[in-house]
């Protein structure tokens, strides 16, 4: 499977429970999460109006030499990454062909195509990491390995 989009990666911090970028809600400075260097477990996608939760496998890591990788549910993964503030742009998703159940193989499309669509943006806030495309599509992720 060859998904493509543009790829280098550049250092990314996000706010973090900010009502305004840069500050938290009480108006003092917030506190920078990284969102590279971070396993990523995916908990769910909403896409095209329907929200699946996530197979236990299905996780992401954006590494600081511009590599993202995981598993998009049934199979691993590996591609480049661009991340630009609070922009991710996914690209050239290389993955394994192994055939699961079919609600697997589907969260797997539907997450494979989110990634890849376009820029994402992204919002952390505590331990949560949020990406959005641009068709609003929406992929929910908690710090930490899967389990």
């Amino acid at each position: 499977m060859t998904l493509t989009a543009a790829a280098v990666l550049v250092p990314l911090t996000l706010a973090c429970g900010s009502s305004r970028a840069g500050q938290a809600e009480d108006g003092r400075p917030a506190a920078r999460q990284p969102v590279t260097g971070v396993d990523w477990r995916v908990d769910s996608l909403t896409a095209d109006g329907t929200t699946r939760q996530a197979p236990a496998t299905a996780h992401i890591r954006i590494g600081a030499d511009g590599l993202a990788a995981g598993n998009l549910g049934c199979n691993q993964f590996g591609a480049r990454a661009t991340v630009r503030g609070d922009r991710i742009t996914i690209g050239d998703i290389r993955a394994t062909r192994m055939a699961c159940a079919p609600e697997r193989m589907d969260f797997e499309r539907a997450f494979a195509r989110t990634l890849t669509t376009g820029t994402l943006t992204a919002r952390t806030d505590d331990r949560k990491l949020t990406l959005t495309d641009g068709d609003g599509d929406v992929v929910h992720l908690g710090r930490g390995a899967p389990e």
